[in-house]
Order: C-alpha cells, then structure tokens, then sequence
C-alpha cells in the first residue's frame, strides 16, 4: 500500500481548493484499487450537507424516493440538491478531479444522489457499477457537466421521439459519508469491498469500510470492483453515491461488451 497526497497532483481553482481541509488521501490495493480519505471538507461547508439535506427534505418531501427495486435505502437526486453544498459533486471541478485521480478520461456526465438507509438495513448484493447510464443532450463542453433529466430514463435510454441522448459507462464511482455523527465499531452500515461473488457470505473476510462522517473512498469501476452495503446498522446512515462516466467506445475496448451490465 502506497500513501501520497492525491490532491496535490491536482492542480485545482482557489474557490474549490477551499473546500478542502488537505488531509492526506490514501491509495490501496486490496481487495482492489481505491483511494480512501478522511476530513475532506473543511467542517463550515461539511456542517451545511446536513443542514441543507434537512431542509429539502422538510420542504420537498416527495423528492425523495426508494433507490432501486429490494434496496434498503430512498435517496435525491444531485439534480434536485442544486442551489445546496451538494453542488460540489455537480461541478466540473470534483469532476475532474476524481477523474484525474484515477486516471480516466471522463465525459462530463454526472450521476448520482444522496442514499438514507433506516436502522436495521439488510446486507446489500454484490455489484461492480460497470452498468450504462443515458444523459440528454449533446456532450457537455471542456467545463460542462451534464446530469440526467426527466426527459430521459436513466437506466434505460426511453425517451420521446426527437429527444436527444447519449449512453456512457460509469467510469469512477464516490461514496462519500455524511450525517453519521459518533460512528463506532458495531454500529454496522459499513461498505463492504471484496475480490470476488464467492467472498459476498464471508463478511469477516472482507474490506469494510466505515461510514465515518467526512470521509470518502473512490474506485475505477471495473469488472472486478466488487462492493456492496454490508447493512446491520443501528442508527441512520448517509452517503453521497456517485459516479461519473467514459464512452461506451472507452469502456468496450477497455473491458469487452460484454463485461458491461444492463438493468
């Protein structure tokens, strides 16, 4: 395991440098490839994720819906968190950044949302993210970034007639965890990583990586970036999931077609 300050490679604007409070993040190699910081934003605009998160939530509660079909946890979209301190993971400057990190050519195109999983959560299913996601529009410019809209489906690319939209395959993937306050051992809700499916029953065998308030991993999605929701929490758990992406060109002649999962 090598450990290097990952954010000084980056060469970033001054108003989005002061986010950061400049911890050190750290580069691993098990079970796969991943960066994993700690105190990542300075704790004023930390202690706003919170507070704004409460506030959509108190006045636009529909926007807040069941991820995913058998998963735990209802979520919102980045896309309906605009105008909050979740803007920092819309931006062209995280982009790039976690882009550069690993070393992906990115496209622009940002997917993702704020996941909230009850106490008692069930263990997750193994999953690598190497899925397709569909964004309107052209392809966003140098220093654009595109979000899913309404006008397109996501998952699936269904669109009306005449709409225009693109399919991209998530290339890195963020969790980043917020809203977890006095985190301890045996509260559960960790991120599980692993190296393959046989490893998903084995929980003490695995990677888990604790949902400690400003804190985040980052991974190159690959094939083999086996991750999922280990569950078992006590409290309330919040992360920030997201992802962006590379063309479906990038990703089939860098993993083959047919490692790419459809819904």
């Amino acid at each position: 395991m090598t450990t290097e300050s990952v954010l000084e490679a980056q060469a970033r604007p001054k108003r989005f440098a002061d986010l950061f409070a400049h911890r050190r993040w750290i580069r691993r190699s098990e079970p796969f490839p991943h960066v994993y910081a700690r105190d990542v934003f300075v704790p004023e605009y930390f202690a706003r994720m919170s507070a704004d998160l409460a506030e959509v939530r108190r006045e636009s509660p529909d926007l807040f819906r069941q991820v995913a079909a058998n998963y735990s946890a209802d979520g919102i979209s980045l896309a309906n968190l605009r105008g909050t301190a979740f803007d920092v993971f819309a931006s062209r400057d995280w982009h790039d950044l976690v882009a550069g990190i690993v070393g992906v050519t990115a496209t622009g195109d940002v997917e993702g949302s704020v996941h909230h999983h009850g106490p008692g959560a069930p263990y997750g299913w193994p999953h690598n993210d190497l899925n397709p996601a569909w964004f309107p529009g052209e392809a966003p410019g140098p220093d654009e970034v595109r979000l899913p809209a309404e006008s397109v489906e996501t998952k699936s690319g269904k669109r009306e007639a005449g709409v225009l939209a693109r399919e991209s395959i998530r290339a890195v993937a963020v969790l980043f965890y917020f809203g977890n306050p006095d985190w301890q051992p045996g509260d559960g809700g960790e991120t599980a990583l692993y190296n393959n499916l046989s490893d998903g029953e084995k929980l003490p065998d695995l990677t888990l990586i604790p949902p400690l308030d400003n804190s985040l991993i980052l991974f190159e999605v690959t094939p083999r970036t086996w991750h999922t929701f280990a569950g078992g929490n006590i409290k309330d758990r919040n992360s920030v999931v997201m992802w962006v992406h590379r063309t479906k060109d990038d990703a089939v002649a860098r993993w083959g077609g047919d490692k790419i999962v459809y819904w």
